[in-house]
């Protein structure tokens, strides 16, 4: 489960803050943004991985079929089918600003 104190970044405060910081209008900077996430789950839908140098890489894997168990009858054994998934791998630069490393 997430924590209900971890500070987020929103969409909305990105926007903000690069028109602020570009002087663009937030509307062009909303859709720009928009655009760009739009295109990277359109390559993601289409088997692609997409590469930003430095930040990191959007990967799409495939989970593979195993055997889970039902929590509430945890004698009932349940098949989890194949599935596709998406992996972040960060970049060197993301890494090391991150972890401090």
């Amino acid at each position: 489960m997430s924590d209900p104190l971890k500070k987020r970044t929103t969409k909305r405060e990105l926007v903000v803050r690069i028109a602020n910081e570009t002087g663009l209008i937030q509307q062009d900077v909303y859709d720009v943004i928009q655009k760009t996430l739009d295109y990277i789950t359109e390559s993601l839908a289409n088997g692609e991985d997409v590469e930003f140098r430095n930040f990191g890489v959007f990967e799409v894997t495939e989970r593979k079929q195993r055997i889970g168990r039902n929590p509430n009858k945890p004698e009932q054994t349940v098949t989890i089918p194949t599935r596709k998934v998406v992996k972040f791998k960060p970049g060197k630069i993301m890494k090391q600003q991150v972890t401090g490393d």
